[in-house]
C-alpha cells in the first residue's frame, strides 16, 4: 500500500474513533485542548499561509466530533492560537502545551486530542516530519506513548 493510501486510511481510522466517542468529548478542556492541537499541527512548519489557515479551519467546521460546539467560537480559538504561534513560535508552544495539558488526566480526551492532530495532519494527504513530530511531542505531554499511534 502507498504511502499517501496509508495516511489517508490512517486518518478515517481516527476520524471513526473520534466520532464512536462524539458524546463523551463536550468539555471546555477537551475543546481548547483540541483547537490548541490544530493551530500546533497548522504552524508545525514553523509558518502558516492563508490557504492552510482556511483550510484547517473548514476542516475544524465540518468535523463531526467538534460540531458539540459552536463553529464560530472553535474558529476564533482556533485562530487565537495561531496568532500565538505567528507571533512567537517557541513562546506561543509554551501556552498552548500547557493548554494541551489540561486533558491529562482524562484518557478519552487525551487520546482524541491527539487522534484529531492526526486527522488534521493528514488531512491534506501528506501528514509530514514536522506535524508528525508535533504530534510526538503531545503524546509525551499527556503521558501516552507515542507508539499507540504509530508515531
Amino acid at each position: 500500500m502507498a504511502l499517501w493510501d496509508r495516511i489517508k486510511d490512517s486518518a478515517q481510522t481516527m476520524q471513526n474513533q473520534l466520532v464512536a466517542k462524539k458524546n463523551d468529548l463536550k468539555s471546555g478542556a477537551f475543546r481548547d485542548a483540541s483547537m490548541a492541537m490544530c493551530a500546533l499541527v497548522a504552524a508545525a512548519d514553523g509558518s502558516v499561509d492563508p490557504s492552510e489557515r482556511q483550510r484547517v479551519a473548514q476542516l475544524i467546521a465540518t468535523n463531526e466530533v467538534l460540531q458539540n460546539f459552536a463553529a464560530d467560537d472553535l474558529r476564533r480559538r482556533f485562530d487565537d492560537y495561531l496568532d500565538k504561534l505567528t507571533a512567537d513560535f517557541d513562546f506561543g508552544k509554551v501556552g498552548i502545551m500547557q493548554e494541551i495539558g489540561k486533558v491529562k488526566k482524562k484518557p478519552v480526551e487525551a487520546r482524541a486530542v491527539i487522534q484529531i492532530g492526526i486527522v488534521i495532519g493528514g488531512a491534506d494527504g501528506d501528514f509530514d516530519k514536522t506535524e508528525q513530530a508535533v504530534v510526538r511531542e503531545v503524546c509525551y505531554a499527556l503521558d501516552i506513548p507515542p507508539a499507540e499511534f504509530d508515531l
